[in-house]
């Protein structure tokens, strides 16, 4: 199912998202001085093209930095890709069929506002709220 789900994902919003990214990415490679904000982007970008199967967490190591570097991405690129997440979103929903995909896009509004100090993983990789992991002994 998330095959199906990415692959019209990627006619209906994915590829231009992932654009949107790539521009914003460009511009911030070009001021050098943002080129780390440009290689969030590019992984973003990764993220939008191709985004079922994959979940963002919340890096226990980001600190202060990432959040300073949070404003300065909001204030250069973050404002207006979350527009584009949100129209994008909102056309979706006007069908049932676009509406899981409608509903994808407005859960990338969060990481398209405030990338630094988050991580992009495979949902299987997460565990589950309140259920440790025990590692299995054998005989026991």
């Amino acid at each position: 199912m998330r095959l199906v789900l990415n692959i019209i994902w990627f006619v209906l919003a994915g590829f231009w998202m992932a654009l949107g990214y790539a521009l914003a990415a460009l511009i911030c490679f070009i001021l050098i001085i943002t080129i780390p904000f440009g290689i969030a982007a590019l992984r973003i970008a990764l993220y939008a093209l191709w985004p079922f199967g994959k979940t963002v967490v919340k890096r226990h190591d980001a600190g202060v930095a990432s959040g300073i570097g949070n404003i300065i991405w909001f204030v250069l690129c973050g404002w207006w890709l979350a527009l584009g997440h949100l129209v994008t979103g909102v056309a979706l929903c006007l069908t049932i069929f676009g509406i899981p995909l409608g509903l994808a896009n407005f859960k990338l509004i969060p990481v398209s506002l405030m990338p630094l100090g988050r991580e992009i993983v495979d949902i299987d990789a997460v565990p589950v709220a309140g259920v440790e992991h025990a590692v299995s002994v054998p005989g026991r």
